[in-house]
């Protein structure tokens, strides 16, 4: 066979190839139907136990939280055989959820209760939102639908 037919075999191979059904893996990450709530650096030290209510569809759930430190994460550098690493470093907020039975893109009502280190009573907030759909590994591997609210000092919002 001549260079011009090797170049046609290999050509015709790869067109086929690419025309193929070929699987593609997709991670094994689980994911839960829940209201994340993240709680501002510059809030959360005012902030002592917050309890979450979360309506949809005609149901709600409501819980206390557990509150945890939030952080940030940083890419480090990578190695040139592809190896990568970072840090995460605390940023100041406080981060909890609550998990729900089940989780749409219909409309949601969140509303935050707590109290503060003192034990006093803080503002009662509510936001209505409507959580996002997205296919964060490709379509393929399914649409993860999500919910999160901010809580600042000024009142609660919808993620970002």
């Amino acid at each position: 066979m001549g260079r011009i037919g090797l170049a046609l075999t290999l050509a015709g191979t790869a067109l086929l190839s690419a025309c193929a059904d070929v699987p593609v893996a997709c991670p094994a990450i689980g994911h839960i139907a829940a209201v994340s709530l993240t709680v501002t650096a510059d809030y959360a030290d005012q902030v002592g136990s917050l309890r979450l209510k979360a309506c949809q569809d005609g149901a709600c759930t409501e819980k206390d939280l557990m509150l945890n430190p939030g952080a940030v994460t940083s890419d480090e550098r990578c190695t040139p055989d592809g190896v990568c690493s970072a840090t995460s470093s605390p940023d100041g907020t406080l981060q909890g959820f609550v998990e729900l039975p089940t989780l749409s893109e219909s409309p949601m009502e969140v509303t935050v209760t707590g109290t503060s280190k003192a034990g006093v009573a803080l503002p009662v907030r509510t936001v209505s939102f409507t959580p996002r759909g997205a296919y964060p590994y490709g379509e393929q591997c399914g649409r993860f639908i999500s919910a999160g609210v901010v809580l600042a000092a000024d009142g609660l919002r919808p993620s970002p």
